[in-house]
C-alpha cells in the first residue's frame, strides 16, 4: 500500500512562496514545481504547471496507456501543454512576462517508477539506507560539473549554481527528461525543490527517511530541517513510501 506525505513552506528568508505541489493518489501521480519570475509570477507559473498536469491526468486515463513508449509520449504531451499555457499567459499579460517553473513528476505503478523532470527540482530514491538522485539538474553549474570543468565542492559554492537551463515556460518548446526504475517494497521516493537539498545534505536526508515511518511526519521534519539550516529559499517536499 502506497503512503504519501507532503509539505510546502515559505522558508525563513523569502516573503512569498513560489513553490507548488500536487498529488493524485488515485492516479499514483505526484509532483513538485518551483516557479521563477518577477511580480510574484513565479507562483503563478508553478501553480499553472501542476494544475495543468492534474487536469490532463483526470481527462486522459493512464489505464489506456499500453507501453512505455506511449507513456513517454503521454507525459511529453502533458508537459508541452503546460508549457504552452504558461507561454500564452506570459504573452497576454505583462505581469506574467518571463515567468517559468521547474517541474518534477513521479508516476508509480506496482513494479516500476517513472519520473519526468525539467529544471532543478529533484527526485530521489531511498532504499536500504542509501539515497540515489534519480533526476539530473538542468543548471549551468551541473553542465560544468558533467564536463569536468569544476569539482563537486566548487559546484556547491558556485555563484551561479541556481541558474537553470531548462524550464516549463522558458521557451516555446520544452525538453523534459524521462527516467524509469524498478520499485521494491519499502522504497521511499522523495520529490523536492532546491530549498531542501540546498540546505540539507543527501546523507542527512537519507538518515531522516530511514528513521521516520510516517510520510506526513517525514515531510514536516524535512522542511523543519531545511529551515533550521537557514531556510534561504522556499521548501517543498513530497514523500512516498511503496
Amino acid at each position: 500500500m502506497v503512503s504519501a506525505g507532503f509539505k510546502t513552506d515559505q522558508g525563513r528568508c523569502r516573503d512569498n512562496n513560489e513553490d507548488s505541489l500536487f498529488i493524485l493518489p488515485n492516479h499514483r501521480i505526484y509532483m513538485v514545481a518551483d516557479g521563477v519570475g518577477g511580480n510574484r509570477s513565479g507562483e503563478v507559473a508553478s501553480r499553472t504547471a501542476v494544475t495543468y498536469v492534474a487536469s490532463y491526468a483526470d481527462s486522459h486515463p493512464l489505464e489506456e496507456v499500453r507501453d512505455e513508449e506511449e507513456l513517454q509520449h503521454y507525459f511529453l504531451e502533458c508537459v508541452t501543454g503546460a508549457n504552452d499555457e504558461i507561454c500564452r499567459m506570459a504573452s497576454e499579460d505583462w505581469q506574467y512576462s518571463g515567468m517559468a517553473t521547474t517541474l518534477v513528476v513521479a508516476y508509480l505503478t506496482e513494479e516500476k517508477g517513472y519520473v519526468v523532470n525539467i529544471g532543478d527540482s529533484r527526485a530521489y530514491l531511498i532504499r536500504g539506507g542509501e539515497i540515489l538522485q534519480i533526476t539530473r539538474d538542468h543548471t549551468y553549474v551541473n553542465e560544468l560539473l558533467m564536463q569536468g570543468s569544476i569539482s563537486e565542492e566548487e559546484a556547491k559554492r558556485h555563484p551561479e549554481r541556481n541558474m537553470i537551463t531548462r524550464a516549463v515556460g522558458g521557451d516555446a518548446s520544452v525538453r523534459p527528461d524521462f527516467f524509469r526504475f524498478d520499485l521494491e517494497a519499502g522504497d521511499v521516493i522523495l520529490l523536492c525543490t532546491d530549498g531542501l537539498y540546498g540546505e540539507v545534505e543527501d546523507e542527512i536526508i537519507c538518515q531522516m527517511v530511514t528513521k521516520e515511518p510516517s510520510m506526513h511526519q517525514l515531510a514536516a521534519d524535512l522542511v523543519e530541517q531545511a529551515n533550521s539550516h537557514g531556510g534561504r529559499d522556499n521548501i517543498s517536499v513530497v514523500c512516498i513510501r511503496v
